[in-house]
């Protein structure tokens, strides 16, 4: 009995310190075997795990529903606070004339007057008199229109105006310092991309035309530059191939002049004027069809593009947002298999770096996105194939870090940062099923 005592004692202590052996060995060996092999089959892996949902402090939260689910609408955030959402495609695919007005007090949707003419892909501009006018886009039976309407706050209801010259859809629509909305390019009724542009005078209600584009297009971008000048950038050509070029608008001579081409052709993508005056070109589909990581800036001062930090993920058909702290939110759209994407990732302007942000709780494309005066961010509708989204969330930005502390003694303090002006600008909304274009499955 003694001696299988002893025995089962050597045996458990041979046993100890081959397990010591195989730990030593493990540690001398494991490191230079994770930085080779394995460590590739790593980095392999990473492009596939899905983003933290609070990295750096920013989340989203639901709010009030929609009464109807809608993407490819328009939002218009009024003099009053409230925001109006109009129009857009239901689940069905149909063509929406309903809208509807959210309350940030409450944090509730409720139904205003209904749109003339139900319609997508449209514009909507908030005038200097209040109103709001929507125009153009696709009519109920996917052709593009000429009608334009005017909302009214005061009274909630919706009149016709001026028709536009032609029929136009997947264009952009810029409020002008003189007070007239340009209304540039876009998709004509043969489905094929425009070089035309028209002005809105408020004043009269009636439309006339100004110079065309040099390039004809479609799903690009319109940014209204401080000089003034309007900066169309991007889109899908003629042969519905992305574009590089960008040309400018000056409104006191009606004419568009070439500028810098993009360094990458995209469209579906954002533009965002940034409080230094550049323009930050993010995401798109590129030449071939893939969704593009890649981003830009515009300098209006040398009509260059320089290339800034790539995204974390390639998207089109995503939203971006200026924040009040001066960075850039991007959020959702479409990956390049066409998945609909959750994730959504901030822009640094000094670093030129972009970092995730917290996921939104519902993936959505094409869906609007509206700076509140309360500094969040209103994300609404959307679509996740096959569900059309009726819900919509909040975005609360992160707290800057480290926080400034207030101390006895005499120190540098940071120059506050202006809260930069929102400017009207569209983002491209790619049609869902005209066009051979990526689409979600």
């Amino acid at each position: 009995m003694k001696k299988q005592r002893s025995t089962t004692i050597i045996t458990a202590f041979r046993w100890s310190v081959l397990l010591v052996v195989m730990l030593f060995l493990g540690i001398q060996v494991l490191p230079c075997a994770l930085g080779q092999k394995d460590q590739q089959a790593i980095g392999k892996r990473a492009p596939h795990i899905r983003p933290p949902s609070r990295p750096n402090g920013g989340i989203w939260t639901f709010t009030g529903s929609l009464n109807t689910g809608r993407f490819l609408h328009s939002a218009t955030l009024l003099p009053s606070g409230m925001l109006l959402v109009a129009g857009g495609l239901d689940g069905n695919f149909h063509a929406i004339g309903s809208a509807e007005l959210y309350d940030p007090a409450t944090g509730t949707w409720t139904a205003t007057g209904t749109l003339n003419t139900a319609r997508y892909e449209h514009t909507a501009t908030l005038l200097a008199n209040g109103q709001v006018l929507v125009a153009g886009g696709s009519d109920s039976s996917g052709n593009a229109s000429t009608s334009a309407e005017l909302y009214d706050p005061v009274t909630g209801t919706w009149s016709a105006t001026g028709d536009l010259n032609m029929e136009r859809t997947e264009h952009t629509a810029t409020l002008l310092p003189n007070g007239l909305v340009l209304i540039a390019a876009g998709t004509d009724i043969n489905f094929t991309a425009s070089a035309s542009a028209e002005l809105y005078d408020p004043a009269n209600g009636t439309w006339t035309a100004t110079g065309d584009l040099n390039t004809a297009r479609n799903l690009h971008t319109a940014t209204l530059l401080p000089n003034g000048m309007v900066l169309v950038a991007g889109g899908a050509n003629v042969s519905q191939s992305a574009s590089n070029s960008a040309e400018l608008y000056d409104p006191t001579t009606g004419t568009w002049t070439i500028t810098g081409n993009l360094n990458t052709a995209r469209y579906g993508h954002t533009t965002t004027l940034l409080p230094n005056g550049m323009v930050l070109a993010a995401g798109g589909v590129e030449v071939g069809g893939p969704a593009s990581v890649s981003a830009e800036l515009y300098d209006s001062a040398t009509g260059t593009w320089t290339v800034t930090g790539s995204l974390n993920t390639g998207r089109f058909g995503h939203i971006g947002t200026l924040l009040s702290n001066g960075m850039t939110l991007i959020a959702g759209g479409f990956d390049t298999t066409g998945f609909t994407l959750a994730s959504a990732e901030l822009y640094d302007t000094e670093s030129g770096i972009w970092t995730f942000t917290g996921s939104l709780n519902n993936a959505r494309a094409r869906q609007t996105a509206t700076l509140l005066p309360n500094g969040m961010v209103l994300a609404a509708g959307g679509s996740d194939f096959p569900t059309i989204n009726a819900s919509t969330e909040l975005y609360s930005a992160p707290t800057p870090s480290p926080t400034p502390t207030v101390t006895p003694t005499p120190s540098v303090t940071p120059t506050p940062t202006s809260t930069p002006t929102a400017t009207p600008r569209v983002t491209p909304r790619p049609r869902p099923t005209q066009h051979t274009r990526p689409t979600p499955p």
